[in-house]
């Protein structure tokens, strides 16, 4: 059984009520969780909220919300939360969806929970996605990620990485979607850590699993997922959901 968890927060400093917005017609966060329930690997989706407006606009689709504390550091500590609340089994396979992502691909869920089959010790897994726009490699609200010859994260940052000294323009560069599947064991264990140094610098919780030594194993799609960040961010979408 694979449970799909949005966390979904109203606050935010760019676009307040961004789980609400009107996207094509439906809000956002409807949109997130109408992709999540095509996926053939989830056998339900939840939405985890702080906020009761949210909850309603979920119900009023049909979907299922529940409630979370509103002090939660992340969106992973709201999913773990959740996971909580389901009684969840060690072994369960939790996927954490962006709620700002509307446009996302089913099968990238497939593909993001596919290295669990082939490793009984994989953790923890997340998506990136080869970058096509140049304008993406230096712009730190796409995070670029660094992974091994293995397929595990090396790092991820806001910044240009790796950074070409020499100029060189040949190096391919990744950016991270922001999805991940863990195993409910150690989703429970990463709640209990604190919030790292590099972390807290780059605004970037999954560097929590890195500062304390956990591996995250890096899934290659080929299926971009834009966010909506900014107010201009809805028309580009929107254009998207007139295309497909």
């Amino acid at each position: 059984m694979t449970i799909a968890i949005i966390p979904s927060r109203y606050g935010s400093s760019r676009l307040e009520g961004k789980p609400l917005v009107d996207i094509a017609g439906k809000p956002m966060i409807q949109r997130v969780y109408e992709q999540a329930q095509k996926s053939n690997a989830v056998t339900k989706t939840i939405v985890a909220t702080d906020d009761k407006r949210i909850i309603t606009a979920v119900e009023a689709f049909g979907g299922h919300a529940v409630m979370t504390s509103d002090d939660c550091r992340s969106g992973t500590d709201r999913v773990a939360q959740t996971a909580d609340m389901l009684n969840l089994g060690p072994d369960e396979i939790i996927v954490n969806i962006q709620g700002d992502q509307p446009v996302f691909n089913p099968l990238t869920i497939d593909e993001l929970i596919s290295p669990f089959a082939n490793d009984t010790d994989l953790a923890m897994s997340t998506l990136v996605f080869k970058i096509k726009d140049k304008r993406e490699i230096t712009d730190p609200k796409d995070v670029k990620v660094t992974f091994d010859n293995n397929g595990f994260a090396l790092y991820f940052s806001r910044a240009q990485i790796p950074y070409p000294r020499d100029k060189d323009t040949k190096a391919d560069f990744y950016k991270h979607l922001g999805f991940y599947a863990y195993k409910k064991s150690f989703l429970d264990k990463l709640v209990t850590l604190e919030t790292g140094t590099c972390e807290h610098i780059e605004k970037l919780e999954q560097l929590r699993v890195l500062e304390f030594g956990y591996q995250i194993k890096v899934v290659i799609t080929p299926y971009d997922s834009p966010e909506i960040d900014l107010p201009e961010d809805i028309k580009r979408i929107e254009a998207k959901l007139l295309q497909s």
